[in-house]
């Protein structure tokens, strides 16, 4: 079985470094009430970005594979927080946003199928502990030039 590593080094405060074996740092941070100085992403927030860049690389690889043309492609997530520490996630929804015209929409769920099912890990860790769901939607490529988070 291959084992994988990483260090995380405090920088100051509650902000961390991390290093993974691809050799590149992500910084992360905290809010200022919990001795944070907001410099960088909060830790749960990367594993939404996690999720959504593990599920969009796999939806993307699978339709170039089957030479579907996108006109840009986003993966939105939302994610419902438990009041109570640890603060967990217990819900979160995944949203494919697919640009182009004329795409099938066979290929993009059986894409997303795909992905969430077989290829993901990173949904494959979390589905266990966190009811994920997931819808997509197609817009005209046109519309792809406006980032929205939702909030």
């Amino acid at each position: 079985m291959a084992e994988k590593s990483a260090v995380v080094r405090q920088v100051r405060g509650m902000t961390f470094a991390g290093l993974t074996e691809s050799g590149h740092w992500v910084t992360v941070d905290g809010p200022p009430e919990f001795g944070g100085s907001s410099a960088a992403i909060r830790p749960k927030e990367l594993i939404l970005i996690s999720l959504g860049a593990c599920t969009g690389s796999d939806v993307v690889s699978i339709l170039q594979k089957k030479r579907v043309k996108l006109g840009g492609f986003e993966v939105r997530l939302k994610a419902q927080v438990a009041e109570e520490h640890p603060q967990v996630y217990t819900k979160i929804h995944i949203e494919y946003v697919f640009y182009g015209e004329n795409l099938a929409s066979s290929d993009l769920e059986r894409a997303i199928d795909l992905s969430q099912n077989k290829y993901c890990p990173v949904s494959a860790m979390l589905k266990n502990s966190v009811e994920i769901t997931n819808s997509y939607v197609v817009l005209p490529s046109d519309d792809f030039h406006t980032i929205k988070t939702g909030t």
